[in-house]
């Protein structure tokens, strides 16, 4: 006897909306749209003749009756992701897939990947440089390297770097004539990014807030394009320490200033539970910390 099943599309975002309680981050997490998370969990509805969620203006919550449905749908989920991963073991068990942002990728992972290469010919090495936080499952990420407050449940979260801001600028930006207070700084350019830190330095360098509020500057994404924009002499940037490291040593930056300010975020290493501990996610994180010794 066949059994009639449940749309399969709708069960993912349905277990997500009912894990989240929100149809906004299952949206978030599966990478869909919020109309999408509606239709599809509208559709499981549908086919079961009962409503799953009760609504209440963005805000959504299981239904009593909907919670044991809900437990059974995670739990048959998680056994399908185990038996694929069973089943693919022997096919990736050489490839390690790393997600990091770009400016840490392009800074400092890559001039040095070649040495863990060398040590583990064995394993295989993705990159995935992207500012899109990971998607462990759908693209088969082992270990992510974000740069954030965290930790983020469910997930193997490791602290391993600490970091800091300060200002930098082309030396040849002002025909040379570089700032000698940072008060001059606000008549220079200020560029920008998502994580702006230039308020928190400004006042540890003693400029007033209301002086510093007047500074104006492109604003970019990713710390890459900033300093990029910054060794172009296009204004002055505030570097993180872990990446701007070969910038200072080439001279194409120059360090203005001894006063930095603490990043409130970290780095980490994070990974899914099931692989958290393989060997060659092990190795990544052991021979990143050696390379940061």
């Amino acid at each position: 006897m066949v059994r009639r099943l449940p749309p399969l599309s709708a069960l993912r975002p349905f277990e997500a909306a009912a894990r989240l309680e929100s149809f906004s981050r299952a949206a978030e997490e599966l990478h869909l749209t919020h109309g999408a998370v509606s239709h599809q969990v509208r559709a499981l509805e549908d086919h079961l003749g009962t409503p799953l969620f009760s609504r209440h203006g963005k805000r959504v919550a299981l239904t009593a009756a909907s919670r044991a449905f809900a437990e059974r749908i995670r739990n048959a989920l998680g056994e399908i992701a185990h038996a694929a991963e069973i089943a693919s073991a022997g096919t990736h068990d050489n490839r390690l897939t790393v997600s990091v942002l770009p400016s840490f990728a392009s800074r400092w992972l890559m001039p040095r990947l070649i040495r863990f290469m060398d040590a583990h010919p064995q394993i295989e090495v993705n990159v995935m440089a992207t500012t899109v936080l990971a998607n462990f499952a759908a693209d088969e990420v082992d270990v992510a390297i974000r740069f954030g407050l965290g930790p983020w449940p469910a997930l193997v979260c490791e602290k391993f770097l600490e970091d800091e801001y300060f200002p930098v600028g082309s030396p040849k930006i002002n025909r040379g004539k570089l700032p000698r207070t940072p008060r001059e700084l606000l008549r220079m350019g200020i560029i920008r990014e998502d994580r702006d830190y230039w308020r928190a330095w400004f006042e540890a360098a003693g400029v007033p807030i209301e002086e510093a509020r007047e500074a104006r500057g492109p604003i970019f994404n990713d710390s890459t394009f900033a300093l990029q924009a910054a060794a172009r002499g296009e204004g002055i940037a505030l570097a993180r320490r872990s990446i701007v490291g070969e910038d200072l040593e080439r001279g194409t930056l120059k360090r203005l200033f001894d006063i930095a300010v603490p990043s409130r975020e970290r780095y980490w290493f994070v990974s899914p539970r099931t692989v958290a501990d393989a060997p060659k996610v092990r190795a990544f994180r052991d021979w990143v910390k050696s390379e940061l010794r």
